[in-house]
């Protein structure tokens, strides 16, 4: 065979796939005590989370690793060493997360706005081309936009100014459903069913999974069985019925998808996170 100046084809592999997946199920057959115990840890450490996020959007883009080992200790008596490391590191995401979004929505005005910039700029009916609009229809059409391009100039200047200060604009429970209750009626739900909803997206029962720990997490854990508990936060230690202050709950779950892979990480004592809603 000659020599055509190819370069060899090295053997084949097999690409590692994703190091992390999400596996959901229903916690079913709650009793009446589950319910309160759940209800009273989620709505104390939301409390403690909307705190904490007030704390880490006041201190904006001055935040840094002994601002946050102060909001930690501020938090721990109040819950645990560990809720405390949860809740902080959940509020930076969420910071962070809020920061990445609103870059983004400065990209996208920028964009909208030299488009009708552009576009103002071409003479009414131009037709333009395949790779660039033309100018707008008609006349009216023409002053719409200019009011347009204002409003989006404006809003941009302001983006802008937040993002330069470090200024985030963040809903614990969800923009959407905050804006629902003023319009209850097209939402198709009453006051106190938009409270209910309000107040349970705005609980914390969360917990990072840990390397080492049994089942992987120290402060909710799941045995291979399926045997939930949680460590409770310090000041509502009352209702533990297990050791160090741990509270087993009734209900039992399974994770039928892709359970093999969450008991191989359990059992290995893998760090594995939890998230009860």
């Amino acid at each position: 065979m000659t020599d055509c100046g190819l370069r060899p084809i090295k053997a084949p592999f097999i690409a590692l796939g994703p190091s992390g997946v999400a596996v959901r199920d229903r916690l079913k057959g709650l009793t009446s005590e589950d319910e309160k115990v759940l209800t009273r840890v989620g709505a104390h450490l939301g409390s403690l989370a909307s705190k904490d996020l007030k704390a880490r959007c006041r201190d904006g883009l001055e935040h840094d690793s002994d601002a946050w080992a102060v909001r930690k200790r501020a938090l721990t008596p109040q819950s645990s060493a560990r809720w405390a490391g949860t809740i902080t590191k959940a509020s930076h995401d969420q910071w962070a997360l809020a920061r990445r979004c609103q870059l983004a929505h400065i990209r996208s005005l920028e964009t909208d706005v030299g488009m009708v910039r552009h576009r103002l700029s071409l003479p009414v009916g131009d037709k333009g081309s395949k790779r660039a609009p033309g100018g707008y229809r008609s006349r009216q059409e023409w002053h719409a936009k200019r009011r347009r391009l204002s409003i989006l100039e404006d809003r941009l200047e302001q983006a802008r100014a937040d993002h330069q200060a470090g200024v985030v604009h963040v809903v614990r429970g969800g923009k959407q459903l905050a804006r629902n209750r003023h319009n209850l009626s097209d939402a198709g739900l009453t006051g106190t069913e938009w409270r209910e909803r309000w107040e349970a997206q705005r609980w914390f029962l969360q917990a990072d999974g840990e390397s080492g720990k049994r089942y992987g997490n120290e402060t909710i854990r799941i045995t291979p069985e399926g045997q939930v508990s949680i460590k409770l936060p310090t000041p509502l230690a009352g209702p533990a019925n297990a050791k160090h202050g741990r509270y087993v709950l009734t209900a039992r779950v399974q994770f039928p998808h892709r359970s093999g892979e969450w008991t191989d990480r359990v059992e290995a004592d893998r760090a594995v996170a939890y998230r009860i809603q």
